[in-house]
């Protein structure tokens, strides 16, 4: 499979202009075919969201009020998953409108391409990364699996028969995508790191979801917090045993077989 056998969206709100002349900079630096897609405003379609989201479950899960912007982001990737699926691509690349590109970013695109078959998402940068276990070696990139949290939806590739078959479970939203989507053990698919990641999110300390500096996050205190921390702690060892069941612990740096038409 080659980079121009993908499907590109990039999400982007229509206010978020400067955002959306940076990416396009960018992309066209890449070479990249890409389209864009419209996000959906939390603060705008605020009621209407919260008919699809337990608004208890996402504070007793997360610990923090439900902002609308996390409603705009989970119901926007969502919608880009939908479009995907009913497109004729079999991968696509998502990307949020802070992402920054590093030199490397087309190789190490082509690389994951190349190998496929050994992930059903996978991400090329995070917010938080944290007890890697390397799968093996796609060329110079360890192809990871994290016991802890792996946070941040920026860029990553995913299957289209992957979408289709975790979709329906991520409805009502309880909690933060990319927190849902660490539940890897619950929905059972390969959730991958490709490091060094080829990327980073920056958004200039101003989020269309949590604020500027995250002045807009209302954690409760840590008495309300409490079912968080558990949940928190018990899903580190339900991602760990998962990756033990799945022969995915301990690491290896092995090469992985890669498609001779990935390159």
């Amino acid at each position: 499979m080659q980079i121009s056998d993908l499907g590109i969206w990039l999400i982007n709100l229509p206010r978020d202009t400067g955002r959306r002349t940076a990416m396009e900079r960018q992309l066209a630096a890449l070479g990249l075919d890409w389209r864009l897609f419209e996000g959906v405003d939390g603060r705008a379609q605020r009621d209407v969201l919260l008919r699809a989201a337990d608004e208890a479950a996402f504070q007793r899960n997360m610990g923090s009020t439900l902002l609308p912007g996390h409603l705009g982001c989970y119901a926007s990737h969502l919608a880009v998953w939908e479009k995907f699926i009913a497109s004729d691509r079999e991968i696509a690349l998502i990307l949020e409108d802070d992402v920054v590109f590093h030199d490397d970013f087309l190789e190490a695109l082509s690389t994951a391409l190349a190998g496929r078959d050994h992930w059903d998402v996978v991400r090329f940068n995070a917010i938080r990364a944290k007890l890697p276990v390397t799968q093996g070696m796609l060329g110079r990139y360890r192809l990871n699996a994290y016991v802890g949290p792996f946070t941040g939806n920026a860029a990553y590739l995913i299957k289209r028969d992957v979408a289709a078959r975790l979709l329906p479970g991520l409805r009502p939203q309880t909690r933060a995508l990319d927190h849902e989507l660490n539940r890897f053990f619950l929905h059972d698919y390969r959730q991958y790191g490709l490091e060094p990641f080829a990327s980073h999110p920056d958004d200039g300390n101003v989020s269309s979801i949590t604020g500027v500096g995250f002045g807009d996050v209302r954690k409760f205190p840590w008495y309300r917090r409490l079912p968080h921390y558990g949940l928190k702690a018990a899903n580190y060892l339900r991602r760990f045993f998962y990756l033990l069941r799945k022969g995915a612990l301990p690491g290896s740096r092995a090469p992985l077989p890669l498609h001779k038409d990935g390159l």
